[in-house]
């Protein structure tokens, strides 16, 4: 995670801890199959929320009933209602659900792929008007996640084109390169043309 996620989330964890404001994460990863679909996503958002407050505790307990205890397994349409019926918590409070990493759910060529369910949710969540949520989704710049998310919103921050960004990435790789002893050896136009290339790849990584 680079330093303005960090950021985001560390001040969004401030609100939440002074009462203000409820808080739930899922961070996708690449290598983890159980970290990139729609069914993960939401049980990780319930049990987050469960803890945070009487009304979320009650909510989940009665869907726990409502399933016979735990020995009937949930459809990802229930998981889903259920969430819902704690954003629509009767109180003042914001609730910020961060999604990170969305490029790193799997965009297979399946019918339906994780990653267009969880795009899907997002626009079923976006499209309830929900005054206290607030959602935090991190990407790469895929096409197909842009296109979804674009419209959904008039909050963007691109670090992709950030100068500050870039320029982060630019002054330690130009550290790199000119402390490595076998580097500084190079001579200064090679030493130039590594620096942009790997600058211009890094891709706001």
């Amino acid at each position: 995670m680079n330093i303005t996620r960090a950021s985001i989330i560390q001040d969004i964890e401030w609100t939440s801890t002074i009462g203000s404001a409820h808080v739930a994460y899922f961070f996708f990863d690449v290598n983890d199959a159980g970290k990139q679909n729609a069914r993960a996503l939401l049980s990780s958002i319930l049990v987050q929320l469960s803890s945070q407050s009487p009304y979320f505790c009650d909510a989940i307990l009665e869907f726990y009933s409502a399933h016979k205890h735990g020995s009937e397994q949930p459809s990802d349409g229930a998981l889903k209602q259920c969430l819902v019926k704690m954003l629509q918590a009767p109180r003042e409070e914001k609730i910020y659900v961060i999604l990170d990493a969305l490029d790193e759910c799997a965009d297979t060529f399946r019918v339906q792929s994780s990653r267009q369910k969880i795009l899907e949710l997002i626009e079923e969540l976006v499209g309830l008007h929900l005054p206290n949520l607030r959602l935090c989704i991190t990407s790469r710049l895929e096409v197909d996640i842009q296109n979804v998310l674009e419209p959904l919103t008039s909050n963007r921050i691109c670090l992709h084109d950030e100068d500050g960004q870039k320029k982060d990435i630019a002054d330690y790789v130009s550290f790199v390169v000119n402390s490595d002893k076998t580097m500084m050896k190079w001579r200064e136009k090679d030493k130039v043309s590594v620096i942009k290339t790997l600058s211009d790849r890094a891709d706001g990584v």
